[in-house]
């Protein structure tokens, strides 16, 4: 069952324990509608992905009754060939060395390519981190360059570009997003929104969700607990699935809602189940289900 318009997707990067072939079959078995592909370590990393990988892991998807939501571009972990405690934006599309600039497009350019043979029209990205010494504007410009080279790319591929913004990115919060989007004037640019990164800003969801409007493209969903943005099992935090769902299906939004939990790779089956249990309460809980 569903939210009436609303599909449920879960984010591969729980399971960074597993292959992304296992992963596909856990989110699969787990009841979800969709799976969100993380490209990066140890999954999809761009640079070590063939084309014959790809159509493997279509099928899988397609037999464990999934679509793909979206290609979650945002990290980078794999450039620096050993694993981290966090995940890493950087070299980001607003990286000030152009040679580590460069890399992130073709990374990106690859992740589109990935998107497109996966029949996946979302691959999200970040604008990554203000750099020390460098303009937060300068590296905007730097942000845009980049994006000027993508974009046209994406739209033959039938791609979208979703950023997501982030407490402490270059572009961090929805009225900068909406700036971002103005200034570039493609259909092909939109929203990624992490509805947890907004609550930590503060953000009125209501107003975020209408501002973003047609450009809103797909959904990070995750519980927070106190303003505190460390990624939580929906139920264990503070914010109203309830209403959130009842604002996304109010503006029209028909897309994919992803569960995001990088912060369980001890516990991902159990971490994907209990969100489901919960998301579809919430769910029937307000009349807006769907067989």
């Amino acid at each position: 069952m569903r939210a009436l318009g609303i599909r449920l997707s879960f984010s591969t990067n729980a399971y960074v324990r597993f292959s992304v072939f296992e992963a596909v079959e856990r989110i699969g078995a787990a009841g979800y509608e969709a799976v969100e592909i993380l490209a990066d370590v140890p999954h999809l990393y761009a640079p070590s992905v063939d084309d014959a990988l790809l159509d493997d892991l279509r099928r899988r998807i397609i037999s464990a009754g999934l679509r793909t939501s979206n290609i979650n571009a945002n990290t980078a972990v794999g450039f620096y060939g050993r694993p981290f405690w966090e995940p890493l934006f950087e070299p980001s599309l607003a990286n000030p060395d152009p040679t580590l600039r460069k890399w992130r497009i073709h990374y990106t350019r690859r992740c589109i390519e990935m998107a497109s043979r996966l029949d996946c029209l979302n691959v999200s990205i970040t604008s990554g981190r203000m750099v020390s010494g460098i303009r937060p504007e300068d590296s905007l410009d730097l942000l845009k360059f980049s994006l000027e080279e993508l974009l046209p790319f994406a739209e033959r591929h039938g791609v979208r570009l979703g950023v997501e913004y982030e407490p402490g990115l270059l572009v961090e919060c929805c009225d900068e997003l909406t700036a971002l989007i103005e200034q570039m004037d493609t259909e092909c640019l939109g929203a990624n929104l992490d509805l947890g990164h907004s609550h930590v800003l503060g953000e009125d969801p209501a107003e975020v969700v209408s501002n973003l409007g047609a450009r809103l493209f797909h959904v990070h969903l995750e519980d927070i607990k106190a303003r505190k943005h460390y990624h939580l099992i929906p139920g264990q935090g503070d914010l109203d699935f309830r209403a959130l769902f009842d604002i996304l299906e109010s503006s029209g939004y028909d897309g994919y809602a992803s569960v995001e939990l990088y912060t369980c790779p001890d516990r991902p089956d159990h971490a994907a189940a209990e969100s489901l249990t919960y998301l579809e309460g919430v769910m029937k809980s307000g009349g807006r289900t769907k067989e």
